[in-house]
């Protein structure tokens, strides 16, 4: 209705603009006549127009507002001679009017001489009535065609909404039976109109959580698990300590005794004897015995530490310098590395029990390297943080989980007993750290522990790096 209105005042404007062209078309030529008084020619211009299928009349009127021609039906809109003055005096102007039962539109348009004064004034009228023919057939096709649409709206109201509803409902229904048997995984479908969707999604959120509960109660259940192999493999190594701390009880007094009766007899043996080298082999053999019985007695010690407060750096540096006179390799590059932060730190440890863990890791890297392992040492908030690492061949990733376990070892038969680093993660574990392995499966090996510190961490502005190597 807007549109056709619309188009109703922008035809109307169209046609007054036609008419008002007709009328200025002819307009010279008419005052010119006017001007020399010849009526002829002021009655064949306006026959010219009259001949315009669109024109409904044409009439021209003097100065006085008489009628001095006139082409189609009278005119009954300037009946007295003042009406004409005041429309020439007013100047161009339209109207609208009914004739012979039809509405018609007329222009005036005043005339004027060359010194433009006003001579006369001319009036075209137009005939509206098929304009207004069409515009019923528009309107009346508008009508019907939002009758039609109203039918199809209640259609749409009644028959397809109603349908779209119960479609997604009975999806969402039987989307449910499934869920209802505890199959992981399905949702409902989130989809039709906008309160349905809104169900979906809460249904689908309720469910999510439900499967959250229950992955998290399931982790628990595997956490309880793993706690439990964890106990008894604590009681297993607690078992196994008590045996290697008798055993080796048992076997370190005859063993020094042994030891000492063969240091006697080969010094009383000359140099060159077969018997005094037999027995340096001997005492060789026993000497890995005795080995072996201290990393019993290591591993089986389960005494109280013995804290007291010594500074990180000299520690370290006095494991490495043991490690390396006792290692057959005297080219290796140990390189210890600290930042400017812990230079003079101090820390409450047990030294015996920290130095045992790192010699054991240490003497570990010296045999697997091939020219280089490096130790460094960081601060983190409230702990400290220490790096073992070397640029051996790695820890097969097969070997990882066994790692830490007593009696495991990756050395040749006769080389290792495989409790040096069962014994280095027992000494970091009771002053209360961690140890484990770096990237596991990468070239190198790189073991990493930290310690919790008994003082307030360094902040960034004390962190530098600074590299001591030996």
């Amino acid at each position: 209705m807007l549109g056709l209105r619309g188009l109703e005042e922008q035809m109307t404007r169209r046609l007054q603009d036609d008419i008002e062209l007709v009328a200025r078309s002819i307009r010279l030529p008419i005052a010119a006549a006017m001007v020399r008084g010849d009526t002829e020619a002021v009655q064949e211009a306006l026959d010219s127009v009259f001949l315009i299928d669109q024109v409904f009349g044409a009439y021209v009127y003097d100065s006085a507002g008489e009628r001095v021609a006139t082409s189609g039906p009278r005119s009954p809109l300037l009946e007295r001679r003042r009406d004409a003055r005041a429309v020439a005096e007013e100047g161009t102007q339209g109207s609208f009017e009914e004739r012979r039962g039809r509405e018609v539109f007329s222009f005036f348009l005043p005339l004027s001489d060359a010194a433009g004064r006003v001579v006369g004034l001319l009036q075209v009228t137009r005939d509206l009535s098929r304009f207004q023919d069409y515009i019923a057939r528009l309107r009346w096709v508008g009508g019907m065609a939002i009758a039609f649409l109203a039918v199809v709206f209640v259609l749409v109201v009644l028959l397809g909404h109603h349908r779209a509803v119960g479609r997604h409902v009975r999806a969402l229904t039987g989307a449910m039976q499934p869920i209802g048997t505890g199959e992981p995984g399905l949702r409902v479908p989130e989809q039709g109109p906008d309160e349905l969707r809104r169900l979906g999604v809460g249904i689908n959120a309720m469910i999510g959580r439900w499967e959250a509960s229950e992955q998290h109660l399931h982790e628990q259940r595997q956490r309880e698990a793993e706690l439990e192999r964890e106990l008894r493999q604590s009681e297993k190594l607690a078992a196994i300590g008590r045996l290697a701390a008798g055993l080796a009880h048992e076997l370190g007094t005859p063993l020094g005794s042994v030891a000492g009766r063969a240091q006697r007899a080969a010094r009383s043996l000359p140099d060159a004897s077969p018997a005094r080298a037999e027995l340096s082999r001997l005492l060789t053999e026993l000497g890995r015995v005795e080995t072996t019985v201290r990393e019993l007695l290591d591993f089986a010690r389960q005494g109280p530490l013995r804290r007291r407060r010594v500074e990180l750096l000299p520690l370290i540096e006095d494991v490495v310098a043991r490690s390396l006179s006792a290692s057959p390799r005297p080219d290796l590059h140990v390189a210890v590395e600290m930042s400017d932060a812990l230079s003079g730190l101090e820390v409450e440890v047990d030294p015996l029990r920290l130095e045992q863990a790192l010699g054991n890791l240490l003497d570990n890297a010296l045999q697997a390297a091939q020219r280089r392992v490096r130790i460094s040492a960081e601060p983190e908030p409230e702990q400290l943080r220490l790096r073992v690492e070397d640029d051996g061949p790695g820890i097969a990733q097969a070997d990882v989980e066994r790692l830490f376990e007593p009696f495991f070892t990756t050395k040749p038969a006769g080389q290792g007993t495989g409790l040096g680093l069962a014994v280095a993660r027992a000494a970091v574990a009771e002053h209360g750290g961690t140890l484990w392995l770096e990237h596991p499966g990468a070239p190198g090996a790189c073991f990493l522990i930290r310690l919790p510190l008994f003082e307030p961490a360094p902040t960034d502005a004390e962190r530098g790096g600074s590299q001591r190597e030996r």
